[in-house]
């Protein structure tokens, strides 16, 4: 019986990798200048943006459902723990996540009383409201968190960062060409039937070829256990990440996280391309934490 080849969308394969191009272009350029003086803050305006459309599309979507979270406070409550990761350097901590939470409550709860027109959904608007300013505060956090590190080699952050992106990248892009032509096997039909079992196994191939390429080119100091150890970790991690993002957008009933933000051309929203990263980047700085004391 003849095999048929399943067909891919070159089209969108194409627009993808221009995206991904430019993109890769701006940060690598960020990453090798992540000792000058300015480069923290320049990160700390990416993640910023990108922290403000990612909680926008969290926002409509759960206005899909006839939820009414809110974007200001929300993005306000995101952008403080953003601003307490950047702060909290050298022992010192003048923004500590408990005034955070604590100013955040006060923003998202009694301002919903003033001016939340459907109080009649005020629970889950509320409970969305903070989800939304938790799930990108803290998953861009740690990265700026990250991205701030020094350790004995010059530019630890930035090469902790390439290491993020590359192993999860890799990961995903090798889940897309194996899912693609040789996925059988759902990996979970209830929440992304596209997704299998030979795409998640060909993502931690993907994972483990990122590792050892940055062990080889920037994190020199990591051992064949780390290389193993992280792929393992961040890529479990970042596909979980990815399932999760998954059930909400099909609780809602959408299949873009975007819906009418902007949009980055062949990749869809911004959750779409940060639900692996805001999962693996708290795991990877507590790995280099606990592991090799980095603080």
């Amino acid at each position: 019986m003849e095999r048929t080849t399943p067909k891919m969308d070159t089209r969108n394969l194409t627009t993808r990798v221009t995206s991904a191009l430019v993109f890769g272009i701006f940060f690598f350029s960020l990453l090798w200048l992540g000792d000058q003086p300015w480069a923290p803050w320049a990160y700390l305006v990416a993640m910023g943006l990108a922290t403000l459309m990612g909680v926008h599309e969290m926002t409509l979507i759960a206005r899909v459902r006839g939820y009414n979270p809110s974007l200001v406070t929300g993005v306000l409550v995101a952008w403080g723990i953003l601003a307490h990761f950047f702060l909290a350097t050298g022992g010192h901590d003048p923004l500590p996540l408990w005034l955070v939470f604590s100013l955040g409550a006060i923003l998202i709860h009694f301002g919903a009383l003033f001016f939340d027109p459907k109080l009649d959904e005020a629970l889950p608007s509320q409970a969305i409201t903070w989800l939304g300013a938790i799930y990108l505060g803290l998953g861009l956090g740690f990265q700026q968190k990250l991205f701030m590190l020094q350790g004995t080699l010059p530019r630890t952050g930035s090469r902790l960062i390439l290491s993020l992106l590359i192993i999860t990248w890799f990961g995903d892009t090798a889940a897309y060409f194996v899912g693609s032509y040789f996925g059988k096997h759902k990996l979970a039909p209830k929440v992304s039937p596209k997704k299998s079992w030979e795409g998640a196994l060909g993502n931690f191939g993907g994972n483990l070829l990122g590792a050892f390429l940055m062990k080889a080119t920037v994190c020199t100091e990591w051992t064949l256990v780390d290389v193993v150890l992280l792929a393992l970790l961040l890529g479990t991690v970042g596909q979980l990440g990815d399932l999760v993002e998954s059930t909400w957008k099909r609780s809602a009933g959408v299949k873009d996280s975007n819906m009418g933000g902007i949009s980055i051309p062949g990749h869809g929203g911004m959750l779409d391309r940060v639900d692996s990263l805001v999962f693996a980047a708290p795991v990877l700085y507590a790995y280099v934490h606990f592991v090799h004391g980095f603080n």
